[in-house]
């Protein structure tokens, strides 16, 4: 067999092309070659999407499945695919894949893999490609393949028609030891007639052993008694999407406050500040150093203190990362926790007290002001769904995440918040809860709103013979856009010559039936009209799919966010 080679691209990632000859495998064995190699690396769940110049790898996935090596989720939408695949990549904590035939089935693919690459997701692509000879020649389906996600795969192979795959696959994979950024595999696999099994290629038996279990993966380091604190400093620990528990831990060893995002994975316990983006426009000129784990994106106030020239940063980066491209960002960067207590010091004193005591304000105003409501609102919706979630809570971009991050307590956690911040699209929603869904048998709720919902309504299609998730979607719908509402755009839009323009552009109000459309689907459906119906709602064990669909008015949004940001900053001064 001919050795392949990989070569660095212009970007970061990794190629390989391995030329044919001396290599003589027919489709299918090429195929099952590929899918044993990437089953060595621990993919167990495969997302296909149907093909033609993917069949060999549809009945190589056939085979395997029999066979008890892997789990296949069959998706007639690539991009709902895609979103699938990451989904279960990132609840399963290990690499998942997707396949998909050639053509523009591989360019529905680019949202997951942008996500994946910025959100550090292992999502591993598989597209079936026309063999070499048929490149450049206008032959049907045929485009150029590889390179075709540009510089987001952090590793990639090309690998010729009839050549065997297991090598390039098991180099590529290689390459990810840890001292690059995770992120999404490209695995572009060129194929020639037949594509169907002969007689020489028939498909195996079932019965075969399952593969090895999956190595234990490395323990995070927590704070406990690493370093002596530093000084005493008026210090805030912030917790961004992905930071995890050891943010808490840090925050709770240091006695500082935590300002810790839903998706982050570390909201909880006494040091968790409810409201701490409102809080920031009182406490936050005090604000001398901040301790920053995982990726924040949710609000503007946290935002402008990370740019204030006066407050020391600095960035917990344990391990390689995308998300920030080196000396782009201000903070300074640490990957050990000895060296990040001796930065944060102890709170000075009454400092925690201080932020727990506006924090316990904060809650209380912001839950007077909702029961005074006459109807309910995203808010509300929000503190319902966070207070009543004990499994996995999947969270949509836009407004429902910062709705949550608003008004969730420290004093709740659900057993772990998911969210697509890589970057914080809306496209994908539910096909990603899904993938997360089936990627441990764990009942998901997903939070979104109605557009994140139409926009990926295909990923409610589940074929005859899928598994089913246990996935109840709650949609607030308010006919619209409603973040726009909260950003300046709403502003303009209480202007008259401007209410048109920003209500259709960007408002973008529609009449869409959520309900016809979930019965066309074949998901449950129900309203929810009051805080005591969703509440019931909420507290029915989550079995199969479902709809719980909320209405709320939009055109009160901007005028209400108003009301809670003065009646937090009353309570607090």
């Amino acid at each position: 067999m001919t050795g392949s080679s990989y070569s660095s691209s212009q970007s970061s990632t990794q190629s390989t092309t391995g030329p044919a000859e001396g290599n003589d495998l027919s489709s299918l064995q090429a195929a099952r070659s590929a899918i044993s190699a990437l089953a060595r690396t621990g993919v167990r769940d495969v997302v296909l999407a149907p093909g033609s110049r993917s069949a060999p790898l549809a009945y190589a996935l056939a085979e395997a499945q029999a066979q008890g090596r892997v789990h296949v989720h069959v998706r007639i939408d690539e991009r709902v695919a895609g979103f699938t695949a990451l989904g279960l990549a990132r609840g399963g904590g290990r690499p998942a894949a997707v396949v998909t035939t050639s053509g523009t089935a591989v360019g529905e693919l680019l949202p997951a893999v942008m996500e994946a690459h910025h959100a550090g997701i292992p999502l591993v692509v598989l597209s079936a490609d026309r063999p070499a000879e048929l490149h450049g020649t206008g032959a049907n389906q045929t485009t150029v393949q590889d390179g075709i996600f540009g510089r987001f795969p952090a590793v990639a192979a090309d690998i010729e028609a009839g050549m065997d795959p297991a090598g390039p696959i098991a180099a590529a994979f290689a390459k990810l030891d840890g001292s690059t950024p995770a992120g999404p595999v490209h695995i572009n696999l060129q194929f020639r007639d037949p594509l169907i099994p002969t007689g020489a290629d028939a498909l195996g038996a079932a019965g075969e052993p399952a593969f090895d279990a999956l190595p234990p993966g490395g323990a995070e380091e927590t704070p406990g008694a690493l370093a002596e604190l530093g000084g005493i400093h008026r210090t805030v620990v912030i917790a961004g999407d992905g930071a995890g528990e050891t943010a808490a831990i840090f925050a709770r060893r240091a006695g500082l406050p935590l300002l810790a995002e839903p998706s982050s994975n570390a909201r909880f316990g006494p040091n968790a500040i409810t409201a701490y983006r409102l809080l920031l426009a009182d406490l936050g000129p005090e604000i001398e150093r901040v301790v920053i784990f995982g990726r924040p994106t949710l609000s503007r106030p946290v935002s402008a203190l990370l740019a204030r020239p006066d407050v020391k940063k600095v960035l917990y980066v344990p391990r390689p990362v995308n998300w920030f491209t080196p000396g782009k960002r201000p903070e300074t960067i640490v990957a050990d926790l000895a060296s990040l207590l001796a930065f944060a010091g102890r709170g000075a004193p009454g400092w925690l007290e201080t932020w727990q005591r506006a924090s316990d304000a904060a809650g209380t105003a912001i839950r007077n002001l909702l029961d005074a409501e006459a109807g309910l609102s995203g808010l509300h919706v929000a503190g319902l769904v966070w207070e009543n979630s004990d499994a996995n809570l999947v969270l949509g971009s836009s407004n429902t995440i910062r709705d949550v991050d608003l008004v969730a307590s420290g004093n709740w956690h659900p057993l772990d918040v998911y969210a697509n911040r890589g970057l914080a699209g809306i496209d994908g929603t539910i096909s990603t809860a899904s993938g997360i869904a089936l990627s441990n048998g764990i009942p998901t709720r997903l939070l979104l709103g109605d557009l994140t919902f139409l926009h990926d309504a295909g990923g409610l299609l589940l074929g005859d013979g899928e598994t089913e998730p246990d996935l109840q979607l709650v949609v607030l719908n308010d006919a619209g856009g409603g973040i726009f509402t909260t950003l300046e755009h709403g502003e303009l839009g209480e202007r008259e010559e401007y209410r048109d323009v920003v209500e259709r552009f960007f408002g973008t109000p529609h009449r869409a039936d959520l309900a016809a459309l979930a019965a066309g689907y074949g998901v449950r459906h129900q309203a929810a009209g009051t805080a005591e119906e969703l509440e019931a709602a909420l507290q029915a064990p989550v079995q199969g799919r479902s709809v719980i669909e909320v209405k709320v008015e939009r055109s009160g949004l901007r005028a209400l966010h108003r009301r809670v940001q003065a009646a937090v900053h009353s309570a607090v001064g």
